[in-house]
């Protein structure tokens, strides 16, 4: 490995877990001053989500506006809800936010790793999908940017993983080629097979240790259960 290229969420950042409670304490806080019973809601809200990020199309688009992607989710679910109120679901949807803002921590071991990376003189580049706003929030938050020497952030390059012109950009603002450059990261089909179809070594990131899937139509080069478990491959 010459150079690497790194995930941010749910590989550095702890992202996912939290996600049903900041929705339920968002409706909690915001339905009862508009008269709005939240009873049932967030169960309304994890249906909005599946039927928001499960289609690919919605799916891009929405990671560019994540503020306007949970509005839409909240919306979805007030009107099934029986109380389709946008200005309601815009306020959830900044409070959820403003929660998930506050409960993002680093994954254990991922700036340690980075610094080691760092001390071998490996050069890395984070590679994120997302709005910039929320991005650089986390990236400043945990201030990593000083572990990179490249930064790319769909939001602001304007293509997103699995793109094969993110991995392609990454590599060149680093000056490396495919053959020696590994990625890593939580998704598989973003943090590894589009990456290896390049000619990328693919590290995934099983956080949950739950196996690749039945079936799965990806095979990782390597898998370890956390970015730190990179020093040992």
């Amino acid at each position: 490995m010459k150079a690497l290229l790194v995930d941010l969420d749910d590989t550095l950042l702890d992202y996912s877990r939290g996600i049903d409670v900041s929705w339920r304490e968002a409706c909690g806080a915001m339905c009862p001053p508009c008269g709005v019973d939240p009873r049932g809601l967030p169960e309304g809200i994890a249906a909005a989500r599946r039927w928001f990020w499960d289609e690919s199309g919605r799916h891009r688009e929405g990671r560019r506006d994540m503020v306007r992607a949970w509005a839409i989710i909240a919306a979805r679910a007030l009107e099934h809800h029986g109380a389709p109120n946008e200005a309601l679901a815009r306020a959830i949807a900044e409070d959820y936010g403003a929660r998930r803002r506050a409960a993002y921590r680093l994954l254990p071991g991922a700036v340690e790793t980075l610094a080691e990376l760092r001390r071998r003189g490996m050069p890395l580049a984070l590679v994120t999908n997302g709005d910039s706003r929320e991005q650089r929030f986390k990236i400043e938050r945990f201030d990593l940017a000083r572990y990179f020497d490249v930064i790319v952030v769909e939001g602001e390059f304007g293509a997103g993983k699995p793109e094969e012109a993110v991995y392609r950009h990454a590599m060149a603002k680093l000056g490396a080629v495919a053959a020696t450059t590994w990625m890593v990261g939580d998704h598989l089909e973003w943090d590894v097979g589009a990456p290896q179809r390049l000619g990328l070594t693919g590290v995934w990131v099983d956080g949950p240790g739950v196996g690749l899937p039945a079936g799965s139509a990806v095979t990782p080069h390597h898998i370890v259960r956390a970015f730190s478990g990179l020093l040992s491959v």
